[in-house]
C-alpha cells in the first residue's frame, strides 16, 4: 500500500522567529514538509538556507495550509492571494487561536469544566500569569482567555466579574469575581494558573511554558488537522476535541 502523501504546509512570516520555528516543526516530522516560505514583498528571491522565499500568491498556489504567524495587515493580503486562488472552488478552513500551546488550550477546557462544577458563592477564582520583563500588555491574552474560560463555565460575563489591580485598602474580594494577578521578571517564557479557592480546600490549574517552539508544534498540530475540514472558522478547542463544530464568529 503506498504512503500517503505529505501535506503540503506553507509558512507565512518565515524570516521571524516564529516563522522559523515552524519551519523546524513541520520539518522535523513525516506527515508533512514546507512547501512554501514567505515574508514581506520584498524578500520574495530571497534565500533562506536551502529554500528561496515566493510571493503569498505562489504559496497559495502549492500549499495545503499555510500557517500564519504575522501582522493582521499580512494576514490581510494572505486572505486576498487566496481568494484569487484558480480552481473551480475556494473552501477555507481556519483555526484561529490567541495561543496555540495544546496544553493552554487543554487547561481552558479543564478550567471551564471546574468553574462550571464548583460553586461561585463558596469558591474564588485568581487567574495568576508570570511573564518576562520586556512584556509590555498585563495581563497576558493567555490570561484573559482562561478568565474567559472560567466566566462561560459560571454563565456570567467576564467585564462585569473582572477585578484587577488591588493596590491600598481595596475592601473584601467582592462576590463571584474572577481576580487577575501578574508578574514580570526576567526571562520567564510563561507561566499561567487558575485558582479556584474554597475556605477549606484550594484547586490549582497551572500551565508552564519552556521554550517558544511549543506554540510552533502546536500551530502545525492544529494546521494538519484543519485539511480536509468543512469550510467555517475553527480554534485550538476544536482541535482537541473538546468543542463541536465551526465556531460562529
Amino acid at each position: 500500500m503506498p504512503p500517503s502523501p505529505r501535506i503540503r504546509i506553507g509558512v507565512a512570516g518565515a524570516l521571524g522567529r516564529m516563522g522559523r520555528a515552524v519551519a523546524e516543526v513541520v520539518d522535523a516530522r513525516d506527515d508533512c514538509e514546507v512547501s512554501a516560505l514567505f515574508d514581506r514583498p520584498e524578500s520574495a528571491g530571497q534565500r533562506l538556507g536551502e529554500r528561496v522565499l515566493v510571493t503569498p500568491g505562489e504559496a497559495v498556489a502549492v500549499c495545503d495550509v499555510i500557517i500564519d504567524f504575522t501582522s493582521p495587515e499580512a494576514s490581510v493580503t494572505l486572505t486576498r492571494a487566496c481568494m484569487t486562488r484558480d480552481g473551480p472552488a475556494l473552501v477555507i478552513a481556519v483555526v484561529r487561536s490567541g495561543n496555540f500551546s495544546l496544553g493552554v488550550n487543554l487547561l481552558l477546557g479543564l478550567v471551564e469544566q471546574a468553574a462550571r462544577t464548583l460553586r461561585a458563592a463558596d469558591w474564588d477564582i485568581e487567574v495568576f500569569e508570570a511573564h518576562h520583563r520586556r512584556k509590555v500588555d498585563a495581563p497576558s491574552g493567555t490570561a484573559r482567555m482562561l478568565g474567559e474560560a472560567a466566566a462561560r463555565g459560571r454563565g456570567i460575563s467576564l467585564a462585569g466579574a473582572s477585578e484587577r489591580g488591588r493596590d491600598g485598602v481595596t475592601g473584601p474580594r467582592g462576590p463571584g469575581a474572577i481576580g487577575f494577578s501578574v508578574m514580570r521578571a526576567g526571562g520567564i517564557v510563561g507561566e499561567h494558573a487558575v485558582v479556584l479557592a474554597a475556605e477549606d480546600e484550594i484547586l490549582t490549574l497551572s500551565h508552564s511554558a519552556r521554550n517558544r517552539s511549543l506554540f510552533a508544534r502546536g500551530a502545525v498540530e492544529a494546521a494538519v488537522w484543519a485539511v480536509g475540514r468543512a469550510p467555517g472558522l475553527y480554534d485550538m478547542q476544536d482541535v482537541l476535541g473538546l468543542a463541536g463544530g465551526a465556531a460562529d464568529d
